[in-house]
């Protein structure tokens, strides 16, 4: 397609708006994974106490831009964190189960050294359940430590 000057005109304060966005760093300390569930409540909670400490998230919330692929910016997110984080709900249980997008950011994070599972408002049983592989992981508990404990112990193991 050719465009007229007109028309290059004319989207050109469309393309500098897109432009002037405040770029986010490219690499970041941590990818959260969560389900869609969850992205007003707990995952959110965890993303605000993880930056309030310090710690770069990439977080599908703030990170997907209107109009582009989810699937292929979850791809970039993932190459671009240096450490997975899964938060375990009951909605990513049945989310996983359901074989949706969390299961395939769970199954690319499971390639990963340094992958935590955070257990929250279900238990590492109900975990192993689904996903022997996450569940045999070290993580943290919501039921031993509350939320703000647990982003200040993943605060320490990337600043390591």
């Amino acid at each position: 397609m050719v465009y007229t000057l007109a028309e290059v005109r004319a989207l050109t304060p469309v393309r500098d708006s897109v432009e002037k966005r405040a770029p986010l760093p490219d690499l970041r300390d941590v990818f959260l994974c969560h389900a869609w569930d969850d992205r007003k409540g707990a995952a959110k909670e965890l993303h605000d106490l993880l930056e309030s400490r310090g710690v770069s998230v990439w977080f599908s919330e703030k990170d997907v831009a209107l109009g582009t692929s989810l699937l292929r910016e979850i791809d970039k997110g993932l190459t671009k964190s240096r450490v997975g984080l899964v938060l375990v709900t009951p909605a990513l249980l049945r989310r996983v189960q359901d074989e949706g997008i969390a299961d395939k950011e769970l199954s690319a994070l499971l390639a990963r050294d340094l992958l935590v599972p955070i257990v929250h408002d279900t238990t590492y049983e109900a975990l192993r359940e689904v996903s022997p592989l996450l569940g045999s992981r070290s993580g943290l508990n919501t039921t031993d430590d509350p939320m703000a404990d647990v982003a200040a112990k993943l605060a320490e193991l990337v600043a390591i």
